[in-house]
């Protein structure tokens, strides 16, 4: 943390965008808990243990590999039949406070690398406002199979890892990282998740270590989640805190269990699981929406 605080103070720019992003976090937390407490609404203990062990499971899956929370947790919600705009905006709402434990945890442990931080996070919190704002403007129904097609993809690219061999050296300098950060804000944005498989993922195939490659997607992910997040703010009234607290509960306590989990079952195992349930739900998905 003082790493963090001495960075601050030596960047204003850096001062500013962290000041912002609390003023915005703390608004997204009023709009989810607050506003739900002032309304009287009943409250569902079945649903809040059901998404509790849905985002235990997923935090899991996403502490282990440095992706696929919001791949997993939409994928199941619009299985369950959630419209796509809200089932974003419900993981959204969760991770942004399951991805804030997980980059702290990363810069604490020395994981993140602030230039690569700075080249990926405005393009990426960009693309997540477009994803949102489009996600949120368009008939749910209609473009439920395309998100069906894009999950069934990332489940792809996920089982692509397992093959996929690092040679070449990573170039921190790339002009192709800040177009890899906005399509991977739109995409997760979009879909629900994506920004690990899809940022993560490419870092680490372009040949940075996977500890940096992690480490600073999982941080910039905090203020992509909450893009995301606040631009549903103004679209999303379907906003419901048995689900989203039982995600930002299951992923804080699966959080620490994550690394550990990993020391005992192989990572390419945890990626087969990953891949095929992301598939296998995308499948049920599209079907149930063309059919």
């Amino acid at each position: 943390m003082e790493k963090l605080i001495l960075k601050l103070r030596s960047e204003p720019v850096w001062s500013f965008f962290f000041g912002l992003s609390l003023v915005i976090l703390v608004l997204v937390a009023y709009k989810s808990f607050f506003t739900f407490v002032g309304g009287g609404e009943k409250w569902d203990i079945e649903m809040f243990l059901w998404f509790l062990l849905v985002g235990f499971i997923a935090q899991t899956i996403d502490g282990a590999l440095g992706m696929a929370y919001g791949v997993s947790s939409n994928s199941i919600l619009l299985g369950i039949g959630i419209p796509p705009a809200v089932a974003s905006a419900w993981v959204h709402f969760a991770q942004v406070f399951t991805s804030l434990a997980s980059g702290i945890s990363h810069l604490r442990m020395g994981n993140v690398q602030w230039s690569l931080a700075k080249r990926l996070m405005i393009p990426g919190v960009l693309g997540a406002i477009i994803g949102a704002y489009f996600l949120s403007n368009v008939d749910g129904m209609a473009i439920k199979p395309f998100i069906a097609v894009y999950l069934f993809f990332m489940g792809l690219l996920i089982l692509k890892k397992i093959f996929k061999k690092q040679s070449k050296p990573f170039d921190a300098n790339g002009k192709s990282l800040p177009y890899l950060a906005s399509i991977g804000g739109f995409a997760d944005a979009i879909g629900g998740g994506g920004w690990g498989p899809v940022v993560n993922s490419t870092l680490m195939g372009k040949g940075q270590q996977p500890r940096f490659a992690i480490g600073t997607g999982n941080f910039v992910e905090i203020f992509v989640s909450l893009a995301s997040a606040s631009t549903f703010v103004f679209f999303i009234k379907e906003l419901n805190l048995a689900p989203i607290l039982g995600l930002i509960i299951g992923g804080v306590i699966a959080a620490p269990f994550a690394a550990l989990f990993v020391k005992k079952l192989n990572p390419k195992i945890l990626l087969l699981m990953v891949g095929l349930l992301v598939i296998g739900l995308s499948i049920r998905t599209f079907y149930l929406a063309i059919f």
